[in-house]
C-alpha cells in the first residue's frame, strides 16, 4: 500500500513585498481555514514581513546594521513591488483595501496565528543579518533552518515559493 501524504502547505516567503506578503497570507488564512496545517518559512528579506515595527537595527557587523537600517521591516512599513511610486502606490493599495474590506497585514498576520499557522524564522538568513529572537513579532515562535522547512514540504501537498 502507497504511503498516504499528508495534506497540508507550505509557503517560503523570500520577498519582503508588500504585494507578495499579502498573497502568501490570504493563501496561508485559506488553507489554514479549510483545515490543512500550514507552515509559512520566512527567509532573507521575507523576514522583514515578521520584523516588529519598532525593531532595532541589528548588531554584528557594519554591513549587517547596514542591511537592517536599510531594509527596517515590519508590516507596516512594505511596500509594492511594483507601482510603488514613491509610496504612493502602496497608499492606493491600503485605500483601495480598506474600501473593500480586506484586512491589513497586519490583520492578516494575526489571523494566521489564530488559524494555527505555523510560522518560522530562517535561522540562516537571520545569522547573516544579524537579527536575533527577540527581533520578531510575538506570533514568530519558532526559529529553525532549510532543513525543518524541507521535512514540512515533504509531507505537504502544496508548497510556494513567494
Amino acid at each position: 500500500m502507497a504511503e498516504e501524504r499528508k495534506r497540508g502547505v507550505t509557503i517560503v516567503l523570500f520577498s519582503g513585498d508588500l504585494d507578495r506578503a499579502l498573497a502568501a497570507f490570504n493563501i496561508a488564512n485559506t488553507a489554514a481555514a479549510m483545515g490543512l496545517p500550514v507552515t509559512m518559512f520566512f527567509t532573507f528579506w521575507g523576514l522583514g514581513v515578521i520584523k516588529k515595527e519598532e525593531g532595532r537595527v541589528g548588531s554584528g557587523s557594519w554591513m549587517k546594521r547596514a542591511m537592517n537600517l536599510i531594509d527596517r521591516g515590519g508590516a507596516k512599513r512594505l511596500k509594492l513591488s511594483r507601482m510603488n511610486m514613491g509610496g504612493v502606490g502602496t497608499a492606493m493599495m491600503k485605500k483601495l483595501m480598506a474600501e473593500h474590506r480586506m484586512p491589513s497585514l497586519g490583520e492578516m498576520i494575526a489571523m494566521a496565528d489564530q488559524l494555527g499557522v505555523r510560522m518560522l524564522a530562517c535561522t540562516t538568513s537571520m545569522a547573516l543579518m544579524g537579527l536575533t529572537e527577540k527581533d520578531f513579532i510575538p506570533q514568530v515562535r519558532e526559529f529553525a533552518g532549510a532543513a525543518t522547512y524541507v521535512s514540512n514540504a515533504l509531507d505537504s501537498e502544496v508548497n510556494l515559493f513567494i
